[in-house]
């Protein structure tokens, strides 16, 4: 009997190797597979995914009124520092126009005497320029006064007794002074005069009504126009009888005065034979001081 050959250890274990092998691969991919399903896997949507929303504190009506509050506060404050800023502006050009009017007035009376002096050293006279603007008083009421020179009182609005008014001198206001002349008593008023006058005793003519003038934004509101916006633009535009001096007098209701400190003398009689009625020149400044 011939010899049969031994079987190799070697190939059993080799199969258990592989057997172990395919074990733990099978293993593996079913853990990977249930990790998967766990995954993928839906769960139930319930009440507790959507809490309910919370009402606010408070009500939207009133958070939107807040909010327009905030920004009306916000726009009366860009007002309010705006105005301001104008103001400031607009008081700094009032000032300086005041100044530059200062000046003005002191060069022409300087410039006066200098010709004054100069005319003195060469033995000469210095006659000063026609004045260009005078003051007229009504002294009289309406008793016997004839239709002419009630019309040229009318027109210079002078309607009632111690009424006073600017008038601008031309040949056409001298000969309507001369008509009315036993009814008034005018003169040239100066710089102190006209000043007196619109501090004192200024009223605005405003939609037909007598209003005292008691800020500069009530002559900048109706005379802007004309580069007048402060009192002392209608003092110097009344003073120089400028090119809107028409439109500073019509601006100002007619100046109703005081009689004089003791009375008219005698009003029938010229004031050169000791009367009250006619022209006074210079000396109109004097009875201002007692009627202002």
């Amino acid at each position: 009997m011939a010899d049969t050959p031994a079987k190799s250890p070697a190939k059993p274990a080799a199969k258990a190797g592989v057997k172990a092998a395919t074990k733990a691969a099978k293993a593996a991919g079913a853990k990977a597979a249930g990790k998967e399903k766990k995954v993928v896997k839906k769960r139930k949507v319930t009440a507790k995914d959507f809490p309910a929303k919370k009402l606010p504190a408070v009500p939207e009506s009133i958070l939107k009124k807040r909010k327009r509050r905030d920004e009306r506060t916000q726009r009366q404050l860009f007002r309010s520092v705006k105005g301001n800023l104008n103001r400031i502006k607009k008081r700094r050009t009032i000032f300086l126009r005041a100044e530059k009017y200062v000046k003005e007035y002191r060069m022409k009376e300087r410039a006066e005497l200098k010709i004054a002096r100069d005319a003195r050293k060469r033995g000469n006279y210095y006659i000063p320029g026609e004045a260009k603007l005078a003051f007229v008083v009504r002294l009289k009421g309406i008793n016997k006064i004839p239709p002419k020179p009630r019309k040229v009182m009318q027109l210079f609005r002078l309607r009632q007794i111690n009424n006073g008014v600017f008038i601008k001198l031309n040949k056409a206001t001298l000969n309507m002074l001369r008509i009315i002349a036993p009814y008034v008593t005018w003169g040239y008023p100066n710089l102190k005069s006209v000043r007196e006058l619109l501090y004192k005793r200024g009223f605005a003519r405003i939609r037909g009504q007598r209003i005292p003038i008691t800020s500069n934004r009530m002559i900048e509101t109706h005379l802007k126009r004309y580069n007048i916006i402060c009192m002392e633009d209608l003092v110097h535009e009344i003073f120089t009888v400028g090119r809107n001096f028409k439109y500073a007098t019509h601006f100002l209701w007619p100046f109703k005065l005081n009689t004089p400190t003791g009375g008219w003398k005698r009003k029938s009689v010229h004031y050169n034979d000791g009367g009250d009625f006619g022209n006074r020149e210079d000396l109109v400044n004097k009875l201002l001081r007692s009627m202002v």
